[in-house]
């Protein structure tokens, strides 16, 4: 029993140790969280051109379609009138700073496990950015689900906040992938499927799913022989985080070719075999998903 804790605590000591050398040459620790946790791939709307972090990107769910905020230091349209407090509670708790509910479009549910130091260093590097005057679009939602109040419901039985907490039995390097896989590159709010109401599906973590950000499916990339990623070499995985070539010499397309460019391929070599050695530490499950085309939501 001494023996474990004193590992689970040299485990800490290392992850700890990894998250604070988790960074680029040349780049604050700010804007290396701002990388990994993709923040301008969902509220720069991209495929229009927008200005950066102004918001307005259209996603596509069953329930309806949302639009991403401003998240520029405007003080009108933006978030420049929000204090740390506020942004803490709207990553940890999925709540506005008048406590509102936050629709899960936002994966607070995912960023509620960023640690202390991380959430201080992504509110600086937000802060630092040029503000940007636009006003944020209303969501075209579903009647059943336009009450922002019925998510309060959906919390109670799909949401558990709390910064992740390392698991003492596994290394620091094991450690490090599950955070970013979990907390900051939020890979399962994508890759997990959910059920009938939008919740995650945790038994089949990284399975694939029918219901991507905008439409179609997503793949899985558990370590699944025939469905999954499991043929794969842990250098390809690593490789793929990167350049996003595949090992057959095909390339990521869709909104993971995005996340790659702007996101993942900014990693450290270090932490894209952290995300690596993580994955391929999942249990293996069969899950195969044919891309579907995008579909057009009827009330849009």
């Amino acid at each position: 029993m001494i023996c474990r804790w004193v590992a689970g605590v040299a485990t800490v000591a290392l992850l700890a140790a990894a998250a604070n050398a988790a960074e680029r040459p040349g780049a604050g620790r700010g804007e290396y969280v701002f990388r990994v946790t993709g923040c301008a791939n969902c509220h720069t709307d991209r495929p229009n051109k927008g200005a950066a972090l102004a918001g307005g990107r259209r996603l596509e769910t069953k329930f309806g379609v949302f639009y991403s905020p401003n998240i520029t230091p405007d003080p009108e349209t933006g978030i420049g009138r929000w204090s740390e407090a506020d942004f803490r509670r709207a990553m940890r708790e999925g709540l506005d700073p008048q406590g509102r509910h936050y629709y899960p479009s936002f994966p607070y549910t995912a960023y509620t496990r960023l640690n202390d130091a991380d959430l201080k260093a992504l509110w600086a590097y937000l802060r630092a950015q040029p503000p940007v005057k636009k006003a944020n679009r209303e969501h075209v939602l579903r009647w059943f689900v336009s009450n922002r109040a019925a998510v309060s419901m959906w919390k109670y039985t799909n949401f558990r906040p709390g910064a992740f907490r390392p698991d003492p039995l596994k290394d620091a390097e094991w450690n490090r992938g599950a955070y970013l896989v979990q907390a900051a590159a939020h890979c399962g709010e994508c890759h997990t499927p959910r059920g009938m109401l939008g919740g995650l599906k945790q038994d089949r973590e990284l399975a694939g799913s029918r219901d991507g950000a905008e439409g179609g499916t997503v793949p899985n990339i558990t370590p699944d022989p025939k469905t999954g990623i499991g043929q794969w070499s842990l250098s390809e995985l690593i490789e793929y985080l990167e350049s996003g070539m595949t090992p057959d010499g095909d390339f990521a397309g869709d909104l993971m070719a995005e996340m790659i460019e702007h996101s993942l391929k900014f990693l450290t070599r270090a932490d894209r075999r952290a995300v690596a050695i993580y994955i391929f530490s999942r249990p293996a499950i069969e899950n195969s998903l044919k891309r579907e085309k995008k579909k057009k939501p009827a009330n849009d």
